[in-house]
């Protein structure tokens, strides 16, 4: 059975059982800021659980793309090492909402295993409950129960809370978990040792393939447990296990989910799997890598250097290493496995297809990028090498490796197999390991106190649990508090203020959350955020109100929110001009609209040109001019929307019913939930400011509206009068420019041949001091240059023209000591000379530094009376 049919008959089983089939979430996590990214399939229906939203739909099923780089078994380094863990993987999951629990979700469970997928009843087993005595948890008896009508009682195994109690995070919905295992190994082994000794003991073949959770209690901030009023189910089944089960597989990479991707990147490398360890760990990193990259990109997560962004880069760059290094790969080849990747999951991930070319001028620029760090850092090896004249002068340690790996993006293991490359297998030591994992676990621990918040529990007032914006309309709403919580984030306490009714906008779809007051004749309390968290409008305040029951005018500041509607209508307006003058590829891939400005990034291949930023301006303040009137619709079904033409934004979560924002129905249609004018007329005038790259196939316009707008245009002006002065007063500023330009590069000419001359000079001067001593032709000397470039050109004429050349020269260069040191190629053979070392000592004499290779190096101070006893000191060299 392939792949594709095992999903199928997932879905077409709980299908059948009464669930609805709802697509997957967008691996990157936009409205929960405890996720990056999606990692587990119940992710997308935290808000049913916490009861924040009630489901349409109380059965549902779905596959889920899911992302893991850290925790159990989920060490990013660790992936390919091993033949079953993955970063990108997919999660079968069937969920009840309040509606079926454990009876139906374990009957249904065994029945799709072993009637539909024919898995061995003899192979499975599974894992209960046992209770925790501390948590007042008795056995889940029920469970037990449940399962002896279909297994043995030696096929069914307690644990404890460990392994078999699931819980959504520190706080939240929790409850016990049935685990489904299977024995793959072959009858020998079985005999010798039954499979219940090796459940939960990372057996590569006595593996998890579903979980069942029962959620039925709420873990509050003080750790006690509640009883849900409702109880829920929510399970995952690992596509890939039970692909490898199915097809009677003893790894997930031999499946037909891996095979046809590990067989195109080892026909591209000229090697088969199978054959070396080396070249199979690095086959499994590329193929399971680009998985999750390209997913990632095509959710809407670029590479960066920040957040979700930096895990994404980490993930490539190690597939890149590896290529690298096992593969012989020294060109971009990642991009090229997007197009085989894109057949395989065009019938339940269409959205890769989509953008497959985006996907791939990503990725190849990302290549491109790390290939020329590796080669950088090659050199920063060789060059520290060829520094040191025997190994007793070597001073790489763990720390140093950990810095390249750190700073530079270079890895440990490839600067480990270059220094074994080199001759110095001795000093690559266990202590390097020791001092290398040091260092990291001080940055991780660095970064988790950095990232540490604690969060009290909501304090309830009401019961309500609705919430009502009422944004669209009002700036000011009479409100009360529904419910309310303390957070303490690094330094600083913060309260998270629910209400019943808000007209505070929480930040979404690049709009910033909204700030201002709630108000009553007692007291007034700042409000400067508004976010979402799990589908709840959260305002962000400094202090609890005293009569926290009273009720409160919640007040918007009027000026920003207007200042945010201009610009993110002026959003709408542009991405609509943008296809039109660049054409219908562009795709919106970020934005930020806040008071200040709006900021928008798309899909393109080329530098906008002047011309084609004009005449976007042009479009938009004609559309402004126009003062056409918004045009919206609420709860429209999203069919019915996309059949409008509304634009949607690649990786954002729409429900099943959306807004619309329409500025003439054939100019602007989008999907979008934020705050807009009335008429474009409001805007006033759009003037972009900068236009970049932020990606590959990625550019970004930053532009200003209103008043913002204007101003920018006066200082232009007011920058233009100003040059215009400057030049007297020309009738044609940019022909004065160029004149200027014409009469600086021929003063510059002349320059040069001054100092050329001047340098010739020099020369010469040097060349009739040389002195003989020990076989060397000496010259040390302070000379009267102020161009570093001039006194390099010199010494390396001077090494071509004397022979046995030691010289030193010394100069001051943009007031600050400089030594120059060169050495002939026959002196640093035969005396074993080191410009680079001599240079380092006599730079002490300036209180500087300095370095470089054997025969040239150069070293920079802050000292211009230590430059004479330097040059005195460098004498001693030629004597020894």
């Amino acid at each position: 059975m392939k792949s594709e049919e095992v999903r199928n008959r997932f879905l077409e089983f709980f299908k059948s059982k009464g669930h609805e089939i709802v697509p997957s979430a967008p691996l990157v996590v936009k409205d929960d800021p405890t996720l990056m990214f999606t990692n587990a399939g119940m992710n997308q229906f935290k808000d049913y659980f916490l009861g924040n939203i009630k489901s349409k739909y109380n059965r549902i099923a779905d596959t889920q793309k899911c992302l893991r780089v850290s925790g159990k078994h989920n060490d990013l380094e660790e992936v390919g090492i091993d033949t079953y863990h993955h970063t990108m993987f997919e999660m079968l999951g069937n969920w009840s909402f309040g509606n079926y629990f454990k009876k139906e979700t374990i009957k249904w469970a065994w029945e799709l295993l072993v009637s539909e997928y024919k898995l061995p009843e003899n192979r499975i087993y599974v894992t209960v409950f046992g209770g925790d005595e501390a948590e007042g948890l008795k056995p889940d008896e029920e469970s037990l129960n449940l399962w002896q009508k279909f297994l043995p009682e030696d096929r069914i195994i307690y644990f404890g809370k460990k392994d078999n109690f699931w819980e959504m995070g520190k706080t939240g919905p929790c409850g016990p978990c049935s685990e489904i295992h299977i024995d793959l190994r072959p009858e020998e082994e079985i005999r010798k040792t039954p499979g219940s000794e090796l459940i939960n003991k990372d057996h590569p073949l006595v593996i998890e393939i579903w979980n069942l959770v029962f959620i039925q209690f709420n873990r509050t901030n003080t750790g006690m447990l509640e009883n849900l009023p409702q109880k829920h189910v929510d399970t995952g089944l690992g596509l890939e296990r039970l692909t490898m089960a199915i097809q009677h597989k003893t790894s997930n990479y031999d499946t037909d989910l891996f095979q046809p991707l590990i067989r195109f990147v080892g026909s591209q490398a000229g090697v088969t799997y199978g054959e070396s360890e080396e070249t199979d760990i690095a086959l499994r990193v590329t193929v399971d890598h680009i998985r999750a990259v390209s997913f990632a990109i095509t959710d809407g997560q670029l590479p960066s250097n920040t957040g979700a962004g930096y895990v994404i880069r980490r993930i490539l760059r190690r597939a890149v290493r590896y290529g690298f290094t096992y593969l012989n790969f020294t060109e971009p080849f990642l991009y090229r496995i997007v197009p085989l990747l894109t057949r395989q999951f065009e019938s339940i991930f269409p959205e890769l297809q989509t953008q497959q070319e985006h996907v791939k001028r990503v990725i190849k620029e990302e290549e491109l990028a790390f290939l020329k760090t590796l080669e950088n850092g090659l050199r920063m090896i060789d060059t520290f090498l060829s520094s040191k004249r025997k190994e007793d002068e070597f001073e790489i340690t763990g720390e140093t490796i950990f810095m390249l790996y750190d700073t530079y993006g270079f890895p440990k293991d490839l600067t480990m197999l270059i220094l074994r490359e080199r001759g110095f297998e001795q000093k690559v030591s266990e202590e390097w390991e020791a001092q290398f994992k040091r260092s990291l676990q001080k940055q991780k621990e660095r970064s988790r106190a950095d990232a540490v918040v604690e969060t009290g529990d909501w304090i309830e007032l009401n019961g309500k649990t609705s919430v009502e914006f009422v944004g669209y309309q009002h700036l000011e709403h009479e409100s009360k508090i529904i419910k309310y919580r303390q957070v303490k984030d690094k330094s600083q306490n913060i309260v998270q203020i629910v209400l019943d009714k808000t007209p505070f906008y929480a930040e979404s779809g690049g709009q910033v959350g909204d700030t201002g007051y709630i108000e009553n004749k007692d007291e007034k309390i700042r409000i400067f955020d508004t976010k979402k968290e799990h589908n709840l409008i959260v305002h962000y305040a400094e202090k609890v109100p005293d009569k926290v029951k009273a009720k409160f005018t919640a007040r918007v500041n009027k000026e920003n929110r207007l200042l945010t509607m201009n610009n993110h209508s002026a959003t709408h307006l542009m991405h609509a001009a943008l296809r039109e003058v660049l054409g219908s590829h562009v795709e919106q891939r970020g934005s930020l609209v806040n008071p200040k400005l709006l900021r928008f990034d798309f899909s393109h291949f080329a530098k906008m040109t002047d011309e084609e930023i004009q005449k976007v301006e042009e479009i938009v303040n004609q559309k402004i001019r126009e003062s056409i009137p918004t045009g919206e619709k609420r709860d429209v079904p999203l069919k019915e929307a996309k059949k409008m033409g509304a634009r949607a934004l690649f990786g954002e979560k729409y429900g099943e019913r959306v807004r619309v924002i329409i500025f003439d129905e054939k100019f602007s249609v989008e999907l979008c939930g934020g705050t807009h004018v009335s008429h474009t007329g409001h805007i006033g005038f759009f003037k972009i400011v900068s236009e970049s790259s932020i990606a590959a196939g990625v550019r970004r316009i930053e532009a200003l509206t209103a008043v913002a707008a204007e101003k920018y245009v006066c200082n232009l002006e007011g920058t233009i009068k100003e040059v215009k002065t400057m030049l007297n007063d020309p009738k044609h500023i940019p022909t004065a420019i160029e004149n200027l330009r014409n009469e600086n590069k021929r003063l510059e000419t002349d320059l040069e041949l001054l100092h050329q001359k001047q340098a010739g000079a020099v020369k010469q001067e040097l060349l009739k001091n040389i002195e003989s001593k020990n076989g060397a032709s000496v010259i040390i000397q302070r000379v009267d240059i102020s161009d570093s470039a001039e006194i390099k050109n010199i010494a390396f004429q001077l090494k071509n023209q004397v022979e046995n050349l030691f010289m030193v020269l010394g100069a001051v260069v943009d007031d600050k000591p400089l030594i120059t040191v060169m050495i002939s190629d026959s002196l640093v053979r035969s005396k074993g000379m080191h410009a680079g070392t001599i240079v380092q000592e006599l730079a002490r004499e300036i209180k500087g530094g300095g370095g470089g290779q054997p025969f040239f190096a150069t070293a920079g101070g802050k000292d211009i009376s230590g430059l004479d006893s330097a040059l005195e000191k460098a004498k001693d060299y030629v004597v020894k």
